[in-house]
């Protein structure tokens, strides 16, 4: 699919993208770091996450996000931000988490002319392959492990194309 040889530059930014990013983008991110680093691959990419919408910005992620990924093993350290224009140009992957937001990205003026590098999230699920990653905002634990899961086997998948 993707190959990391194709690039010119590296490091590989990749940007995770879902509304408020609290939830499911935050967590993409994290498990994604988690990932590459084990892999000893940490310095070839840079991930960030960001919302299109501006609710949270300069918070932390949700509380049962931070609670489920340390139940998990990974890591989140983040404080919410916002999608901009110059994103657009400076990731060379966006990885949007819903069609929703998909279409919000979309709404940029760059968007179509960085159309190559913008994709949902779940493109790379080998269970539930272009289907949206549900937000577990209005959920409970089950949930929040729901999306855990889907993001892990995402991100995974996403990876290995990343590293072939």
């Amino acid at each position: 699919m993707l190959f990391c040889k194709n690039f010119s530059k590296m490091p590989v930014k990749i940007l995770f993208v879902c509304l408020g990013n609290i939830c499911r983008s935050p967590l993409a991110e994290a498990i994604f770091i988690d990932k590459i680093r084990k892999s000893g691959l940490a310095s070839d990419f840079i991930a960030q996450s960001c919302g299109t919408a501006n609710y949270h910005i300069g918070d932390s992620p949700d509380p049962r996000t931070i609670r489920n990924a340390q139940r998990n093993g990974i890591q989140l350290d983040h404080i919410v931000s916002q999608l901009s224009e110059n994103d657009l140009h400076s990731y060379d992957f966006i990885m949007a988490m819903d069609r929703n937001n998909l279409s919000n990205i979309f709404r940029f003026d760059g968007a179509k002319e960085n159309n190559h590098k913008i994709f949902l999230m779940r493109a790379f699920d080998s269970v539930g392959k272009d289907k949206d990653v549900p937000d577990p905002y209005y959920g409970d634990e089950k949930d929040f492990q729901e999306v855990f899961d889907i993001l892990d086997r995402s991100v995974q998948s996403f990876v290995e194309s990343l590293t072939k």
